[in-house]
């Protein structure tokens, strides 16, 4: 299908699919509030039904632009999401389901990340990360069970609330981990013995300093690596069913400047 190629790899419609989301993530938002949802409430309904028909149309289209392999759509892992996502915004708004709906409903905001590619690239690199971040992770948490256990020995008679037990003092040292008022720790556990400030400057250096800028690193190595790989994509050479896409298309604009170009003649 001729038509439905130009439409799904236009600039327009992928722009136009972008702003449906944004409009739908606005709507949503606007649905949380009880003096709007009471007077606006019928007219948020319909809205969001015509956004889910505007998806399904998409999701049509981009189809009959793969046909007659329709099944490539399903190859792609954001078209897998987007398909799921309509699926999921189906399921009926009353009765027991309705909460479940509504946060399906709110799945749509998802979309965006599959609507811009360099979403695409960011969240694509997250996931790559996984596994090398398991490592870090190991890491870490072999940090945590020796600062953890230490921490209970040291500090469990003298400041209960905080090193009581074990997993209690995993707590607060992951509340060191992300600065946030962990000098009040620091500091009870000083007016009791003056050397504490060591135990905790040095969680502090190797569980955030360290340990997160691992993180970053992993990140952003595997970020580059995504990004090469897009680079390749870009520059590889098109299939024998692109170039007679392009073939096709670039047929049709002739014919079309043909017709208009008889039609200023005749006049």
């Amino acid at each position: 299908m001729n038509w439905a190629s130009r439409i799904a790899y236009a600039g327009w419609f992928g722009h136009s699919i972008t702003l449906i989301i944004v409009l739908n993530a606005l709507i949503i938002g606007l649905d949380t509030s009880a003096y709007l949802s009471d007077r606006y409430g019928d007219f948020f309904a319909l809205a969001n039904q015509l956004f889910l028909a505007i998806f399904i149309a998409e999701a049509l289209i981009k189809m009959a632009a793969l046909a007659p392999n329709v099944t490539n759509y399903f190859r792609d892992g954001w078209n897998v999401f987007d398909f799921s996502v309509i699926v999921f915004s189906l399921l009926p708004d009353t009765g027991e389901l309705a909460t479940i709906a509504r946060l399906a409903r709110l799945l749509r905001v998802l979309r965006l990340v599959s609507a811009l590619p360099e979403l695409r690239l960011i969240v694509t690199t997250l996931v790559r990360s996984i596994p090398s971040m398991g490592h870090v992770v190991i890491l870490m948490s072999i940090l945590f069970y020796v600062y953890g256990v230490a921490g209970y020995h040291l500090f469990h008679n003298i400041d209960p609330t905080h090193w009581r037990t074990l997993g209690i003092s995993l707590l607060s040292l992951f509340r060191i981990v992300t600065l946030e008022d962990w000098t009040d720790i620091m500091y009870a556990a000083m007016e009791h013995h003056w050397w504490a400030w060591m135990y905790f400057v040095s969680f502090v250096i190797f569980g955030t300093f360290v340990v997160i800028n691992l993180f970053i690193a992993v990140v952003l190595n595997n970020l580059e690596e995504a990004k090469l790989e897009r680079l390749a994509e870009l520059t590889e050479e098109p299939s024998k069913e692109e170039i007679l896409a392009e073939l096709r298309a670039t047929q049709q604009a002739l014919k079309n400047l043909q017709t208009k170009l008889e039609r200023v003649s005749s006049g």
